[in-house]
């Protein structure tokens, strides 16, 4: 049910199809239904490589935040993450993410949970993700840094897992579309030229797969810092790739891959946003990774 091309971005009737069939499967609980990191960081790689445009990674990081998780039900209003946004106009705000259908937003600062209402939508990079204003943020219980850390880890590993199916799907796209577009002749994917870099974005992919699986695992099973310092590299490195990737999908496109038309530029900005979401500076960890 997720979008084949740009314009099914605006079908409302596909968009609620989606909508009923990931609010049936219970997905948004996993973690206060004892799913562990590695099961949710599936499920996100997953929405991603198929540009699932309706919340997911939102929900399910909030879902551990309230004060009635893991009491055998949702019984309150539909909740979402807020961030903090850094770069930008918007430079210095929080916003709510993967805000479509949400009332309220949660946030982590300073061992404590924050909550707010979520306000009227905001322009947006990702076409896939609906972001909104987020109204005054008040106190709703506090974490032990065990905890807040262990959540952050989560927010990292799913983050990180978003960038890798987006790529995956980038790739899967630009593939493609080499096997059947022909110059000259002949397929463009039998020259080196195009066939080089497709193979090295699924190296980087790989590459991103083993780090990510890593911090996802992390989170449960080595200590909060511990699995803090693995999804810091894991989000660096995957970062970087997806971009890597989305962009050569892009270039494989040629002329068609900059036009609204192609889909290969959702991927890219679905990529951009995700990046920007709890990022990581490089100053973070101790790794010195170019």
């Amino acid at each position: 049910l997720g979008p084949g091309a740009v314009q099914d971005l605006a079908d409302a009737d596909r968009v609620a199809r989606l909508e009923k069939a990931v609010a049936a499967t219970g997905w948004r609980t996993l973690r206060s239904d004892g799913a562990s990191g590695v099961e949710v960081a599936i499920v996100a790689e997953e929405f991603a490589r198929g540009l699932v445009d309706v919340p997911f990674a939102g929900p399910v990081l909030a879902d551990g935040l309230r004060p009635d998780a893991g009491a055998g039900g949702d019984t309150g209003p539909a909740c979402t993450i807020a961030v903090d946004v850094a770069t930008g106009r918007a430079a210095g705000t929080t916003e709510a993410v993967d805000a479509a259908g949400a009332a309220r937003a949660l946030a982590v600062r300073d061992g404590r949970v924050l909550a707010g209402p979520v306000g009227d939508s905001l322009p947006r990079v990702d076409l896939t993700r609906r972001s909104a204003r987020v109204g005054a943020l008040e106190p709703v219980r506090d974490l032990d840094p065990e905890a807040a850390g262990r959540w952050r880890a989560l927010a990292l590993a799913v983050t990180c897992a978003d960038l890798v199916g987006t790529a995956r799907g980038a790739l899967a796209l630009a593939v493609e579309y080499a096997g059947v577009r022909e110059q000259y002749g002949k397929a463009i994917g039998s020259y080196q030229a195009v066939a080089h870099p497709l193979a090295e974005g699924l190296a980087l992919i790989e590459g991103s797969v083993s780090v990510l699986r890593h911090a996802a695992w992390a989170v449960d099973e080595l200590t909060a810092d511990e699995a803090l310092r693995a999804a810091r590299i894991a989000k660096i490195y995957c970062a970087r790739a997806a971009r890597t990737v989305c962009e050569t999908a892009v270039q494989v496109h040629g002329g068609i891959g900059n036009t609204w038309e192609c889909l290969v530029h959702v991927y890219l900005r679905r990529a951009l946003t995700s990046t920007e979401l709890f990022p990581v500076r490089l100053e973070e960890i101790d790794l010195g990774l170019s």
